[in-house]
């Protein structure tokens, strides 16, 4: 058998060693997040679940597995439903075996939170209902440890223990910073991102702020440049160039802004002569899209970055004319429906912008997407499991519904095979778990 021979290292050389070992963790330990290298991508919630708007990235998609690939006649199993939720169209949460949502009632915007069973736990007012025209709940809650968040069509901004309703505290963020009410009321569904809560109340003081989340204290503010009006839409957090951005709309632009400091990074036209910016942007492969209805349309926009400095540059535009139903990007697909002139479904060339396949069984609506699968819901009422990217029928079923007023607007959400569908005043749970 061949013999080795073992090598002593001298003491002196073993302690230069774990000397300098010791300074290179050091030093690795005390880089800020931001410095250390990362993937340009969304960037998740760190709670369990459907934790806030459109899912763990605010991009309407899920990991779950074990789902249906197609649904029997007449749809999923039926598991329970709830009625008397108010008017409006905000979706549920869900997080921590807790369904927490919003409705209008007498007066009031009352959230509410319901176990996974449909049975109620507490509910809380978060100010005045919403009453003048389309009357009823508009934005969705967002949970971080512990507590939820929530903007009332007024701009009150409030901070409520998840466990039990009970306020923390809220604030007025119209009148911290010196904006105003929008035509058809606020509707932004806030973003938690780490120690703070971020609002857009596009004001004199602030186009977008952050307030601490523990606290309600303003954090830092985003510069209004001409006083633009908040919107309607929702942001995005993603990480871009080695920074955190955020991406949203206002109600003349899309703009983004640095998720740290506030500082604004980008600004491109995104105007309708109503103003009504509302789906929210979709960030993929280093680009965002936005979309807003009769004049911009559809269009994406190309990052690039130099040094610090980020620039976009216009890829292409769509006919898409979205309204409430923002979109879902997969594998260089993006999958949205149109709202007036094509009032159906697209799947869309992420690149060149070019239609791949229509499907124009449903009308305009919302989709989200797990497991080889798409929900959509549309406006009328219609459920629909499409397989991508052909958009090809794999079950549907038409929500129960006595009376139809063509505004299903809230957005799907799907949880440990459970799909909740909202319609106003009723909240429908269905097992889509492949047995």
């Amino acid at each position: 058998m061949p013999t080795f021979t073992q090598k002593t290292v001298p003491a002196r050389d073993r302690l230069v060693c774990l000397i300098l070992g010791l300074v290179w963790i050091a030093g690795a330990a005390a880089q800020s997040p931001a410095s250390l290298p990362h993937a340009d991508e969304l960037i998740a919630s760190t709670e369990p679940g459907w934790p806030q708007w459109r899912g763990p990235y605010r991009d309407g998609i899920s990991d779950e597995k074990g789902l249906m690939k197609e649904w029997p006649v007449p749809g999923p199993a039926l598991l329970w439903e709830r009625d008397g939720l108010g008017k409006g169209w905000s979706s549920p949460i869900v997080v921590n075996g807790r369904i927490y949502i919003t409705g209008d009632i007498e007066g009031d915007l009352v959230i509410w939170a319901f176990d996974v069973d449909g049975r109620l736990q507490w509910q809380a007012a978060n100010g005045k209902a919403w009453e003048e025209a389309f009357p009823g709940a508009r934005a969705a809650c967002a949970y971080s440890e512990g507590r939820l968040y929530h903007l009332n069509a007024h701009g009150r901004l409030a901070c409520l223990d998840a466990a039990t309703g009970k306020e923390i505290w809220a604030a007025e963020i119209l009148e911290r910073f010196e904006g105003s009410n929008i035509q058809w009321a606020l509707s932004e569904c806030l973003l938690v991102d780490g120690p703070r809560v971020i609002a857009t109340p596009g004001g004199k003081k602030a186009l977008m702020a952050a307030l601490d989340k523990r606290t309600g204290e303003t954090v830092w503010t985003t510069e209004n440049p001409g006083d633009d009006r908040t919107a309607y839409s929702s942001p995005i957090l993603f990480r871009y160039g080695g920074r955190r951005l955020i991406a949203h709309c206002s109600a003349s632009h899309g703009f983004g802004a640095d998720a740290d400091s506030g500082d604004l990074v980008w600004r491109v036209p995104l105007k309708n002569r109503f103003g009504t910016n509302i789906s929210t942007p979709i960030y993929g492969a280093g680009a965002v899209y936005y979309v807003t209805p009769f004049t911009e349309l559809g269009r994406l926009y190309r990052l690039r970055a130099e040094g610090q400095k980020i620039t976009l540059e216009e890829a292409w535009t769509h006919p898409l004319d979205t309204v409430t139903g923002s979109g879902v990007f997969l594998d260089g697909t993006l999958y949205s429906a149109g709202y007036r002139k094509p009032k159906w479904w697209f799947a869309v060339d992420w690149k060149t912008g070019e239609t791949k396949h229509e499907f124009d069984d449903l009308t305009t609506g919302a989709a989200i997407y797990a497991d080889e699968r798409l929900y959509c819901l549309d406006e009328k009422g219609n459920v629909a499991l499409l397989n991508p990217p052909t958009l090809e029928v794999k079950g549907r079923f038409t929500l129960p519904l006595e009376q139809r007023a063509r505004d299903a607007w809230a957005h799907p959400v799907l949880c440990d095979g459970r799909l909740y569908l909202r319609y106003h005043d009723k909240l429908w749970c269905y097992d889509v778990a492949e047995r």
